[in-house]
């Protein structure tokens, strides 16, 4: 008789075969070249080869074939596997798609071992969470309209050579494994990394080159040149070279696009049928049209709103239209009738930006909210600022710190893209209070993350080489309706110059919104407006959040959320003329606060200064073990740190500081400090050691006993000082000839006095 185990792994076995079945219900009459099932899917090949001849490739069919879709793309020696999941059933009624996206880092894939205490990968790094962010913004706008199945998109480093970096590589793994699975998704796309090196563009360039570049900005593409996301830093490149390496990115992802198409066709599934979500009835539908119609345009068109009681009057409208409709329809679905207000919300809010050319708070389509800014706001802090644009309030603060306090990066991520440790580094802080709203606080979360390394790399490249000082910067929400990281920017920059940091110009930061009319896709537009500066509402109703960062003479940073399925290159040139124009507006506004970096300093400014240490007093100034130098630190808060082979850097927290410090360094040379001795003098050496090698002796009280070698001891060759019958305390005569530049010891001769002596003794015979 069969055991219970095996009777119920039967059952699960009837259950999932029945699962499989329903799930891959297909359509053969109109895709019938496609494979319909995992366990039939062949492995196979393909390759996109790029115009300076390097290539990426895929491969499917041979790994997790259990999972819907899964891809391995290899770029050089570094190789990522994409594997991608959706469930069989509507996981909710939100026209939010539930798409999650996890980049994992392996030790492994590089030949390490991870450092902690458990030896193995533990919670997420920032570099793996951006990377996940940005997979993310590159999948979603190709997800169909309203698709509420929950969907996983999980990418596994492999092999990581050092030279290639795995992110853009993982966004193409993941069109590839979204293309071959059977997962409804309007793709396939591709990704690239553009550099750009003397003016020449650079198409996924090696970590080396990226070093050396100006530019490093990843695109996303589809078909037919639409852009799909943006995300890149730059150092204050041209805007026409910016034009230049978007319209080059763009080009070369048409060809990963027809490598995935390729795959997709001899390996792909047949796509799922879904089931449409559910929908109101049409006389539902226009009754809540027909209640909220009229006081939306209200409500929009009332530009004494501000964010709060336009949010109200729009929850008081929701609520009073869905209680009307409860009393007349006594069977009817909330759910779906809020989400058919939204709509109807959504419709009416875009339409009335084409009827009127002006947004719900009164402003022009390229107008930029009312700003104010203020600089030193609080004396104990190195620098701060508060940067205000309509309701988007920031509070940065900036900390200067010595050259240890400078944050560590992960081994994984350093070997990915070469940088060990970071001097300058923004921390982002959203709390829940900053749209009148309760919520978690604490370890920060994906957007908080996202949004503060957006801010640091639009202000790093203002920042000056070589800067003695670790420098953090914080930016704290205090208040949000819209682009509070471009705000981070603007603040930021305020409050570097506040703390006198020499900063090569001021830098500013602007979104850029879009709402478009089109009928089956976005490659011909019927219309379209562009929104300078948007509010958060615009955000949320509208096709695109494009955030750009520079000064006055280029770009540092940006960052483009396009919500449909792709933009023409027509709209995003447009779109940064406008971001431009705004940003020069803004920079205008904030010189009138301070123009230039602070000359005077504070009195709590933290001070560097660099100290000569002879090399044979290094010993003394250290101490055992370093000794003396912990005591200073813990004394006065001072920081001593060896640069060169007699210089030292000294970091205090403040003028006072260093004084304390330099009174008990110039103690602690000071006994020991040795009279003048003049190359090439002769002294009178007193013997207080034998030793094999030769004597040692000292040349003046309280001196470090010198060494005096044997080959120096007489003009014949010595092996041991007790051949010339020296002893302990016997006085001889020695010539001195420096110290020795690397290791500092004293230059001393007896040998060459004896020459000198012999000399003058021949001489004298002759004359005689």
């Amino acid at each position: 008789m069969a055991s219970m185990a095996t009777i119920r792994l039967l059952k699960r076995n009837s259950l999932v075969s029945l699962y499989n079945k329903q799930r891959h219900k297909i359509n053969y009459s109109s895709q019938e070249n496609f494979q319909s099932d995992s366990s039939s899917l062949q492995s196979s090949e393909t390759a996109a080869t790029f115009s300076n001849g390097r290539q990426i490739k895929f491969s499917t069919g041979k790994l997790a074939r259990l999972a819907d879709g899964c891809a391995i793309a290899t770029l050089g020696e570094t190789s990522v596997m994409v594997t991608t999941v959706s469930r069989s059933h509507a996981s909710s009624t939100s026209s939010f798609v539930p798409l999650v996206v996890d980049y994992k880092q392996k030790a492994a894939a590089a030949g390490r071992i991870p450092t902690n205490f458990l030896r193995r990968e533990l919670g997420q790094t920032e570099h793996e969470i951006l990377t996940s962010r940005l997979i993310d913004r590159s999948l979603r706008p190709l997800f169909p309209e309203k698709y509420n199945y929950e969907t996983q998109v999980i990418c596994n480093m492999l092999a990581l050579d050092g030279n290639n970096d795995s992110d853009v590589l993982s966004i193409n793994g993941a069109s590839a494994a979204l293309a071959v699975s059977d997962i409804p998704w309007n793709g396939p796309i591709g990704a690239v990394r553009i550099g750009l090196i003397d003016n020449e563009v650079i198409i996924n360039p090696t970590r080396r080159e990226i070093q050396q570049s100006s530019l490093n900005l990843i695109i996303t593409a589809a078909q037919h040149n639409l852009i799909i996301m943006m995300e890149g830093s730059a150092n204050n490149v041209l805007d026409q070279d910016m034009r230049k390496s978007i319209k080059a990115g763009v080009k070369e992802c048409q060809s990963i696009i027809q490598a995935i198409e390729t795959l997709r066709k001899k390996s792909g599934k047949v796509k799922r049928i879904v089931e449409p979500p559910a929908e109101l009835p049409e006389d539902i539908k226009e009754s809540v049209e027909s209640l909220s119609e009229m006081k939306l345009r209200e409500i929009f068109t009332d530009h004494k709103h501000d964010k709060l009681s336009r949010d109200i009057a729009l929850s008081n409208l929701r609520n009073d239209v869905l209680t009307t409709m409860k009393s007349n329809y006594s069977d009817l679905d909330v759910a779906l009738t809020a989400e058919a207000f939204s709509d109807c919300s959504k419709k009416i809010f875009r339409s009335l930006i084409f009827e009127s050319d002006r947004r719900c708070d009164g402003r022009k389509l390229n107008d930029i909210r009312n700003i104010s800014c203020q600089i030193n706001l609080f004396k104990p802090l190195h620098g701060s600022a508060l940067f205000q644009r309509g309701q988007t309030q920031v509070l940065c603060t900036v900390t200067l710190d010595s050259p240890d306090s400078a944050l560590k990066m992960d081994t994984i991520s350093s070997l990915a893209n070469g940088v060990k440790e970071k001097n300058f580094f923004l921390h982002y802080e959203f709390p829940p209070f900053a749209t009148n709203e309760t919520g978690r606080t604490g370890p920060v979360g994906r957007r908080e993350t996202g949004h503060g390394a957006l801010a640091e790399r639009g202000l790093r490249a203002i920042l000056p080489k070589d800067y003695p000082f670790a420098i953090r910067l914080t930016s704290e929400v205090l208040e949000s309706n819209g682009s509070s990281s471009m705000a981070s920017v603007c603040g930021g920059s305020l409050a570097l110059m506040d703390a006198g940091i020499p900063v090569t110009t001021p830098a500013a930061g602007v979104a850029i919104g879009l709402v478009t009319k089109y009928e089956k896709d976005t490659r011909h537009l019927v219309d379209y407006r562009i929104l300078t500066d948007i509010l958060g509402l615009e955000d949320y109703l509208g096709d695109m959040d494009f955030k750009v960062a520079g000064t006055r003479k280029g770009i540092t940073a940006l960052q483009a959320d396009i919500k449909v399925s792709g933009l023409p290159l027509k709209i995003i040139m447009e779109s940064l003329d406008r971001a431009n124009e705004a940003k020069n507006k803004i920079i205008n506004i904030m010189n009138q606060v301070i123009a230039t970096p602070r000359i005077e300093k504070k009195d709590n400014m933290p001070i560097t200064e660099v100290i000569d240490v002879p090399v044979h007093l290094r010993g003394k100034l250290l101490g055992v073990g370093g000794s003396n130098v912990k005591k200073i630190f813990l004394q006065t808060g001072v920081h001593i740190n060896h640069d060169e082979n007699t210089r030292f850097v000294l970091f205090a927290p403040n003028q006072t500081a260093m004084n304390e410090a330099r009174e008990t360094i110039d103690e602690i040379l000071k006994q020991d400090r040795e009279p003048k001795l003049e190359f090439g003098g002769i002294y009178t050496a007193t013997i207080v050691e034998i030793r094999d090698v030769g004597v040692m002796v000292i040349l003046y009280p309280n001196m470090p006993p010198a060494l005096l070698h044997n080959s120096q001891l007489d003009q014949r060759q010595v092996t041991h000082a007790s051949a010339l019958n020296m002893e302990v305390g016997q006085e001889i005569q020695v010539k001195y000839f420096g110290r020795d530049p690397a290791s500092g010891a004293m230059r001393l001769s007896r040998k060459v006095l004896q020459t000198t002596n012999l000399a003058m003794k021949n001489l004298n015979r002759t004359n005689s």
